[in-house]
């Protein structure tokens, strides 16, 4: 393992690192197999350390899921709401999706904020606005404050970590990712509460969440 940290380490501490960042956040916006949040993990335990600049790693990352989110948002505008549709009644999917559109209708924008702690929930909210046309503008908003959010939080994690074993990275990767593993699973399991609690809930008219407009 300590061989495997010196290999990462040149690589790590360059300029290059905030490139990667900033690609793996927007990619993993719709496609979630990106490892973003452990990206940004372990960019932040050897940030603890000096390097790379923890603000900048946050900047990019937040960036980078921005773009992502947007590209995502208008591949839904363009014909999301036919790919949402072939998504088989009852799979895992299909509930998550049925999930976060039930939040942006109930919650308006902050359900971006909400979504983008949730596994699979970032992919499924941003297709969800472009494909129900919530407006450009009030998304990017909304979307600004997740990403910048969630960059921190991710960031920050993998920061803690690393201030509390600089001497032991390995230790720091380990916490940092526990906590995060933590948190998830707190998450999914609020997420499965709710579904057993409540039945499918009526699909609202649009226009309660302010479509229409330009949205520009």
């Amino acid at each position: 393992m300590d061989g495997f940290l010196d290999f990462l380490d040149p690589f790590i501490t360059s300029p290059w690192v905030y490139g990667v960042v900033f690609a793996l956040a927007a990619l993993d916006a719709f496609l979630p197999i990106v490892p973003s949040e452990a990206t940004l993990i372990t960019a932040g335990v050897f940030a603890a350390s000096g390097e790379p600049n923890v603000l900048l790693i946050i900047l990019t990352g937040a960036v980078g899921a921005m773009v992502g989110d947007h590209i995502s948002y208008f591949i839904g505008r363009a014909g999301g709401e036919n790919v949402i549709n072939r998504i088989p009644e009852g799979s895992r999917r299909a509930k998550t999706f049925a999930w976060v559109r039930q939040l942006l209708y109930s919650h308006g924008g902050i359900a971006l904020v909400i979504a983008r702690y949730i596994p699979g929930g970032r992919t499924a909210i941003t297709l969800t606005t472009g494909a129900i046309r919530y407006p450009r503008r009030r998304f990017t908003a909304f979307d600004a404050l997740a990403c910048f959010s969630w960059a921190a939080y991710t960031t920050l994690l993998g920061f803690v970590g690393g201030s509390a074993f600089q001497d032991h990275p390995i230790q720091g990767l380990a916490l940092g990712f526990g906590i995060a593993l933590a948190l998830a699973g707190v998450a999914e399991l609020i997420q499965w509460l709710r579904h057993r609690r409540r039945p499918p809930p009526e699909k609202p008219k649009p226009q309660e969440v302010g479509v229409g407009g330009d949205g520009k």
